[in-house]
């Protein structure tokens, strides 16, 4: 249990999707779409109307944001900042959950759920404990190595936990929180100058290069007395914080060509799913993650320069994609459509054949990269709430009723105390099976018991993104980001103007 983080090996453009095989990891058909292709061409690259102005949102979203945020702040371990990678199950931290909570705290300062006295004390003892916490090649009591940091730990030591490996990315993942936290806690009050300083002294000591153990390639992940894990960070997917952090590194960095042998990496996965042509990548988490931090509107590296758009607008044809496709539901999965959608990677009834709840015999899975694309589709009937709501700044004018219809249709089941249960499959009805996860109704079908740090986190901060930019403005001010991101050969929009 906790060997190799979820995430990253579930990455489809990695390389490393082959590796899933012994895993129980199942790959649907890549179902025939071509009618659906022809169909939504005319709006492929059609600017959507708004629904509403931006940042005006309904007041269901006031509720999803503090049920969210409660998520971080109830469950998380104020003595060392840990945050549980999954609650009310039994769960080590999560270093990533770590990074989204950091941001977490920010979001409850601005909307008034803590004071901003509450969210420095949070954040200082965060920091304070990544910043002393040991650092050693050994495999027991280490709670990193070279600067990276495990992806799981023991909530009460902060300690490795199980035989986690030390991630890449959820490093970097942890990283975007804490600089997000530097740039926000920015006066001279004592114990924000500290948690400026921590942050500069956790980041700096990260040995990037350390980790390009094949070329410009960064690896996924190291893990004591095996050695690194046989696959880099390569295809289009979460990633692309984790180079521009390198990149940016003001001790540490990988040279330029880190971006280019990482682009390059990603050529074939451009390509037109469901009449919208983007760089694809079937869950959509790898379309949200690193948006979470970065701006990316109208700016450009010589990838997307080459296409004529950026990386927000190639987001925004991914999530119309995610709509077409469960419009089209050529699965013919229970009630998808035009406001039930949302394919990412998260939690499910478990790998296994039965039959749904009209007598077909299918394959369903447990924790699983979800999604659908060009040439990757795993699809068993699970929708992700979090996969529409953090897409919301990419489309609020199909997110916003996708949100409401599920809670208005489906509340009563998938939503409770911490807002979204982490998903939930209206197909999967048996109740007489062994499930991995969650529970199943008769009449409603399989939920989630689960709330997930990682799928928590990106929801508060794209809310909070819509909302009035907080993230995105705080961000501009991180001077390594910036470096990071011109050094990865962006420009324009923002970039353009003076730091």
């Amino acid at each position: 249990m906790f060997n190799i983080s979820r995430r990253s090996l579930l990455a489809w453009g990695s390389g490393a999707f082959g590796a899933l095989a012994g895993c129980g990891t199942y790959r649907s058909p890549v179902y025939d779409t071509t009618a659906a292709d022809a169909a939504s061409s005319a709006a492929a690259n059609a600017e959507p109307p708004l629904l509403a102005p931006r940042g005006v949102l309904p007041a269901l979203f006031d509720d999803i944001e503090r049920r969210t945020f409660d998520f971080f702040w109830a469950t998380g371990n104020p003595l060392n900042g840990m945050v549980p990678d999954r609650y009310p199950s039994p769960s080590p931290a999560s270093i990533a959950a770590i990074g989204f909570a950091l941001t977490a705290y920010v979001i409850g300062t601005d909307r008034e759920f803590i004071t901003r006295a509450q969210a420095r004390e949070r954040t200082l003892a965060t920091v304070r404990f990544f910043r002393n916490a040991p650092q050693g090649s050994q495999a027991r009591g280490m709670t990193g190595h070279k600067g990276f940091f495990y992806h799981f730990l023991d909530m009460k030591t902060g300690a490795r936990a199980g035989r986690s490996e030390l991630s890449t990315v959820d490093t970097a993942l942890l990283i975007g929180g804490m600089l997000h936290a530097q740039a926000y806690f920015d006066t001279a009050h004592p114990d924000e100058v500290e948690i400026r300083a921590a942050v500069d002294a956790i980041y700096w000591r990260i040995d990037w290069k350390w980790a390009q153990v094949r070329g410009q390639l960064i690896s996924m992940g190291w893990i004591p007395d095996k050695g690194f894990i046989p696959h880099d960070w390569l295809g289009y997917n979460e990633a692309m914080l984790v180079v521009l952090l390198a990149l940016g590194s003001p001790t540490h960095p990988v040279e330029e060509t880190a971006w280019s042998a990482w682009a390059e990496s990603y050529n074939g996965a451009w390509g037109r799913f469901m009449g919208y042509e983007h760089l694809g990548f079937a869950p959509l988490f790898g379309h949200q993650y690193s948006h979470m931090w970065i701006d990316f509107r109208g700016i450009q590296d010589a990838t997307m320069r080459q296409h004529g758009i950026d990386y927000f607008e190639n987001s925004r044809r991914a999530v119309y994609a995610q709509r077409a496709y469960a419009i089209a539901n050529p699965g013919g999965w229970f009630e998808y459509g035009a406001n039930v959608w949302g394919f990412t990677a998260c939690d499910g009834p478990g790998t296994m054949g039965s039959f749904d709840r009209k007598n077909r015999y299918r394959y369903f899975l447990d924790y699983s990269a979800r999604g659908v694309g060009r040439t990757h589709t795993v699809d068993d009937g699970t929708i992700a709430p979090t996969a529409a709501l953090s897409s919301l700044p990419f489309a609020p004018e199909i997110v916003i009723p996708a949100v409401q219809e599920m809670h208005s249709r489906y509340g009563t089941f998938i939503y409770s105390k911490y807002g979204f249960f982490d998903s939930f499959n209206r197909s999967f009805t048996e109740a007489d099976v062994k499930l991995t996860d969650g529970r199943v109704d008769a009449n409603f079908g399989w939920i989630a018991k689960d709330y997930l740090g990682i799928d928590q986190g990106p929801i508060l901060a794209m809310i909070g993104n819509y909302r009035n930019e907080l993230v995105w403005d705080d961000m501009r001010k991180c001077a390594p980001l910036r470096r990071g991101l011109e050094r990865a050969g962006f420009s324009g929009g923002w970039l353009a103007k003076t730091g």
